[in-house]
C-alpha cells in the first residue's frame, strides 16, 4: 500500500484533482464561448461582411488567398475568451495588484 499513499500523496500535493476540474469546466465554458461568437456576435459581423458569408470570407492578392473571415472570428473568439478568463480570475483571486514602492 505504500505506493498508494505516495501516489495519493501525488495527488493532494500538486492538486491534480482540482486541475482536472477546471479543466472540465474550461472545456465548457470554450463551447459556450463558442456558441456566443458563432451565434450572437458573428451575425451582426455577418451583415458588415460583403455578401453574408463571414465564414468563407477570402481577399486574393495576385496567387495568395487570405481567409480573413475565419481569422476575423477567431480573433474575437479569442478576446472574449481572454476576456472571461481575466474575470473568472479577478473574482476568484480578489486581490489587489502589488504596488511599487
Amino acid at each position: 500500500m505504500g505506493i498508494m499513499r505516495e501516489f495519493r500523496g501525488f495527488l493532494e500535493e500538486y492538486k491534480v484533482l482540482g486541475l482536472a476540474v477546471a479543466f472540465v469546466m474550461g472545456a465548457a465554458v470554450n463551447e459556450m464561448v463558442k456558441s456566443l461568437v458563432d451565434n450572437m456576435i458573428m451575425p451582426v459581423v455577418e451583415v458588415i461582411i460583403p455578401g453574408g458569408s463571414w465564414q468563407t470570407a477570402t481577399a486574393t492578392i495576385g496567387p495568395v488567398t487570405f481567409g480573413w473571415g475565419p481569422f476575423l472570428a477567431a480573433l474575437i473568439y479569442f478576446t472574449i475568451i481572454a476576456l472571461v478568463v481575466f474575470l473568472i480570475a479577478k473574482m476568484v483571486m480578489k486581490e489587489e495588484k502589488v504596488k511599487k514602492k
